[in-house]
């Protein structure tokens, strides 16, 4: 239940701060050519909180659903507009000035994602050092010719620190397509070069953060041993007898000491009896578990319903921290928010010619238990999720699309061209079509939010 409630609050507060920041981004451009201000709203629905302030005593809201926003202007298509204040109504302000009103909520977006990385960047991100502890067979890494014990220096000659970094410029190339070109060191032996061929990953196969897996890397982090945490009541655990503290030492007679290694184990055999024998207050006793069968993107997995006890520190000397100067910082964030931006406009090409599939595709849901999962994490974790939101949101609405900022910019270029509005009729119809598409791709990111859920 605390866990649900931190998805909300984090989720909540960071829908707060991004629909604000968008819409003070129409409201402030607007400000500054004269245009009246009559409601600036965060969220839709009933109010739950109104104030009146400021030289036209605008009504400033927060209401109950805090999907999105808005700023309502004197407007002539939308009430009667006094004679004197005419030259105050925004379908009466020159088209570059209805322009830039529409477009400063989107760029306000890209200004906090700007802001957001800076903060991390200035701040630093703390991460694992990107060690290799093993390199799979028959996978691109051992192709390559990594190895275990390979510290990776530099992706593609851009420097790394954590295994953080590692995926975030890895993932990038796999999005454009291409090799990866690993400089790694061993020791106090000479750096190298190994190129990965990345051709047969798509983004499909990443998806989830599944990078190094499919690379066939296996980072070196502190050892996570296979010790009992939770134990999910009526599980196969719960009535195999497993309590919180139990050391698993082997599964059919093989060594389950560290974590994955089980975790592997149960969901390879669904249904199938499984011999354990752990050790519980200092005395070893043998149990029988059998794990449920349960149904992940399509294939039957093992799930006995226990949570791992994690180590409670790090190893210090497995860490890294990734920080800057504050100006260097500037340079970073832009090229950072460049680079989402980039690669979030790729994803969706590549989704649109088939070539990577909507399922890909995010809502609310997991939306919120990013978020939440993200405010768990640290505060670096979170700006940084603000962040990718925040880009999100400001490419999201610069799509030409009817009732999106984007659809209004649309009608502006339109009008440029031809000399005069679009007509009303025209942009009626834009609306419902506008709206039909809007409503189909929230049910797909609702569908695809609901199967996670579930899955």
């Amino acid at each position: 239940m605390m866990e649900i409630l931190q998805y909300i609050v984090a989720f909540a507060f960071a829908l707060g701060i991004l629909v604000t920041f968008h819409e003070f981004g129409h409201y402030w451009v607007a400000r500054r050519f004269d245009v009246k201000i009559l409601r600036f709203s965060v969220g839709f629905g009933r109010a739950l909180y109104t104030r009146r302030f400021g030289p036209d005593n605008s009504e400033f809201t927060i209401a109950a659903i805090p999907l999105g926003g808005y700023v309502k202007m004197l407007d002539e298509r939308e009430g009667v507009v006094p004679a004197n204040e005419t030259h105050r109504a925004f379908n009466n302000k020159p088209l570059g000035q209805r322009f830039l009103i529409v477009l400063a909520g989107p760029l306000f977006n890209f200004i906090f994602a700007i802001f957001a990385y800076w903060l991390v960047f200035v701040i630093g991100v703390t991460g694992y050092k990107p060690i290799v502890e093993a390199v799979q067979e028959n996978t691109p890494a051992a192709a390559a010719g990594l190895r275990s014990g390979h510290e990776i220096l530099a992706v593609n000659d851009e420097p790394v620190r954590t295994w953080a970094s590692v995926m975030d410029k890895s993932v990038a190339r796999v999005i454009e397509g291409g090799h990866l070109e690993f400089l790694v060191s061993q020791g106090d032996y000479n750096e190298e070069t190994v190129t990965l061929d990345i051709s047969g990953i798509s983004i499909d196969d990443i998806a989830g953060g599944k990078l190094l897996a499919q690379l066939g890397i296996d980072p070196r982090q502190t050892p996570v041993y296979s010790v009992v945490g939770d134990v999910v009541e009526d599980s196969a655990a719960a009535v195999a007898g497993l309590q919180p503290g139990d050391k698993i030492l082997t599964a059919d007679g093989l060594d389950m000491r560290q974590w994955m290694d089980w975790v592997e184990y149960v969901r390879e055999r669904p249904g199938q009896p499984i011999v354990l024998l752990i050790e519980r207050a200092g005395r070893e006793q043998s149990l029988n578990i059998t794990p449920r069968p349960h149904v992940d993107n399509g294939k039957t997995i093992g799930r006995v319903g226990v949570g791992v006890k994690m180590p409670e520190a790090p190893d210090p000397s497995l860490l890294a921290t990734e920080s800057f100067g504050p100006l260097a910082s500037i340079v970073l964030a832009m090229e950072k928010t460049r680079d989402v931006s980039v690669m979030s406009l790729r994803v969706l090409g590549k989704m649109l010619t088939g070539q990577a599939s909507v399922k890909n595709l995010s809502g609310p849901i997991s939306i919120a238990q990013y978020a939440g999962y993200t405010a768990a994490a640290g505060l670096a974790a979170y700006i940084s999720f603000l962040a990718i939101v925040s880009v999100s949101l400001g490419l999201l609405n610069l799509f030409p699309v009817p009732l999106l900022d984007g659809g209004h910019l649309m009608y502006y270029l339109i009008e440029f061209v031809k000399g005069s509005p679009v007509s009303e009729s025209i942009q009626i119809v834009g609306q419902q079509v506008g709206l039909a598409v809007l409503l189909g791709l929230m049910t797909l990111v609702f569908y695809n939010d609901i199967v996670r859920l579930i899955g």
